[in-house]
């Protein structure tokens, strides 16, 4: 599967999805447009380390951002033929354990990170109300240890975004786990 023929360029617009999330309700990229200025779709699963080294950082964007507009959406795409511990009711005991503040959606198709051209988890594209893909790649540059990190690729586009500026630095590469694509 060649992701980059796939990859939703900058400056284009985000494919539109309809997932439902461990709120057992179906959630829709438009409805999120009518509502928020800038919303950020974070591919993540539950097994990855690299989500769960990020997950508290994930929660601190959403809580500073969300007075201003702002939405982060987690999405799960992996195969849960491969990863069982990535399914739909472990998604829902992995959001209670971390008390995840903001929605968690599930991509059982995995058309919606194919479309976007996920790579990675977590990976993260940002928004814009228009349906603009504005950010796309790392959240940010220290994985490992969230005291080391110098650049906060994500956290600087939204704040850039929600000032209306262009944002500066719109692409990085995610690091991370592989999506587990279906064979």
């Amino acid at each position: 599967m060649n992701l980059l023929e796939n990859h939703t360029p900058i400056d284009c617009h985000a494919p539109d999805f309809e997932l439902p999330g461990i709120d057992d309700l179906v959630h829709h990229l438009s409805r999120y447009r009518e509502d928020f200025r800038a919303i950020a779709a974070v591919f993540m699963c539950n097994h990855c380390p690299y989500v769960r080294g990020y997950v508290d950082r994930l929660k601190q964007i959403q809580a500073e951002f969300q007075g201003q507009g702002f939405v982060l959406i987690g999405i799960n795409s992996n195969d849960t033929q491969t990863y069982p511990e990535d399914s739909f009711e472990k998604m829902k005991v992995f959001a209670e354990q971390h008390q995840l503040n903001f929605p968690y959606l599930w991509d059982s198709t995995q058309d919606v990170a194919y479309s976007f051209g996920a790579q990675r988890t977590p990976e993260a594209f940002l928004i814009d109300q228009s349906g603009i893909l504005r950010y796309s790649g790392a959240i940010d540059d220290n994985p490992q240890n969230p005291e080391a990190v110098q650049v906060q690729y994500l956290r600087q586009a939204i704040a850039q975004m929600l000032r209306g500026e262009q944002v500066s630095i719109p692409t990085t590469s995610a690091i991370g786990c592989s999506v587990k694509w279906r064979n």
